[in-house]
């Protein structure tokens, strides 16, 4: 067997779908940032009207749709010598992995670990610095929240990574989700 084929084998299900030579616009370009719009709306909550809030998970939400149908697009591009059942098979698993990967480390989990710190924040505040304005305590707050985004996107995206192998593994064992199949 060649390195090349030994190397695609025992790859994981987040390295077939998005470790590949061509630019991946949506990992490797700015337009990652689209899928943070929500941790920014959940940051500026107290400081925005409800349709942008709401908005800013509309962003994150397309992004993550839009990369989603891009992977899904490319394993059935790819897969034309495969049989069209194969083909179709393998393209909406891929999309739908790549979706739920999205949704949970771009949205739900960011989203919600954002709130809390907010939350959080604005309690401990109210608690400690009574004499500080209301005003002042929500720029905190909102300082906080927007400080904290980089430091919670790489454990999640890990988190996210060792549930999804784990619930993959476990869906291929159930016959649910086919083993990878090579495209030549």
């Amino acid at each position: 067997m060649a390195d090349e084929d030994k190397h695609h084998k025992t790859m994981s299900w987040k390295s077939s779908l998005f470790g590949h030579k061509d630019v991946d616009i949506f990992r490797d370009t700015p337009i990652r940032y689209l899928g943070y719009a929500n941790e920014v709306g959940e940051a500026f909550k107290t400081h925005i009207p409800k349709s942008l809030y709401y908005g800013s998970y509309v962003v994150a939400s397309s992004y993550c749709l839009a990369d989603a149908i891009s992977k899904g697009r490319k394993i059935y591009e790819e897969g034309s010598a495969l049989p069209m059942a194969v083909r179709r098979r393998r393209t909406i698993e891929t999309a739908v992995e790549a979706g739920v990967w999205q949704g949970l480390a771009s949205v739900i989990i960011p989203g919600f670990t954002i709130n809390r710190i907010c939350v959080s924040s604005r309690f401990i505040l109210k608690q400690v610095a009574r004499s500080m304005p209301l005003h002042t305590q929500t720029w905190l707050t909102t300082l906080v929240g927007l400080s904290m985004i980089p430091v919670i996107i790489k454990p999640i995206d890990r988190g996210v990574d060792y549930l999804m192998e784990g619930a993959l593994n476990m869906l291929r064992e159930l016959g649910v989700v086919s083993e990878n199949v090579d495209i030549e």
